[in-house]
């Protein structure tokens, strides 16, 4: 009879994720992952070939992680849906920065360039109905008010500032209104 199994795949993963959230990516090792399992690297090898398998696992589970927070975000009410998803980039930044940056601050050399999401879509859809854009110009409003989201992301998370929430949400506001402004001035 085959020894039983200890841990799923999804217990293996979830247990690195956790040791990335916390310590960050250098951190997950199979012995790391083996010592929170409290087991040997055994069980963790007999569900997963290598270590390159968990880690492609990992940020599988980290992009669900990070998608059901800007879910939630988007559905709170807090700010508009479409400034709600970038707020909470940005929070998901401050509060996991170890999972930010093996999401959004690796190196991607040689990776292909990412679809287009569903999420992507839903925001793109929601500029073209609150702005009357059509969709390229609604597209490159988005991709440019991103690279701003995501820039002030990652000098929090790198330390090189720490801006209240209240201080972003009216820089996004004002780099919004101000790429709007140019977007419908160019269609006009």
């Amino acid at each position: 009879m085959p020894p039983k199994v200890r841990f799923t795949r999804e217990e293996i993963i979830r247990a690195a994720l956790d040791i990335t959230r916390e310590s960050g990516p250098e951190a997950l090792t199979a012995r790391s992952l083996a010592a929170r399992l409290d087991c040997s690297a055994k069980p963790i090898f007999g569900l997963f070939r290598r270590m390159d398998e968990v880690q492609q696992e990992l940020l599988k589970a980290g992009y669900q992680f990070y998608g059901e927070a800007i879910a939630r975000a988007m559905e709170s009410g807090e700010y508009p849906p479409y400034k709600a998803s970038g707020m909470a980039y940005i929070s998901f930044a401050r509060r996991q920065p170890q999972l930010f940056k093996v999401l959004f601050m690796r190196d991607r050399t040689g990776e292909p360039q990412p679809a287009e999401d569903e999420l992507t879509r839903r925001i793109i859809g929601l500029i073209m109905k609150n702005t009357g854009l059509e969709e390229q110009a609604a597209y490159t409003l988005h991709i440019e008010l991103w690279i701003f989201i995501h820039g002030i992301a990652s000098m929090l998370v790198t330390g090189y500032l720490n801006l209240e929430e209240t201080v972003i949400s009216t820089m996004v506001t004002d780099v919004y209104q101000g790429l709007l402004a140019r977007k419908k001035e160019e269609t006009a």
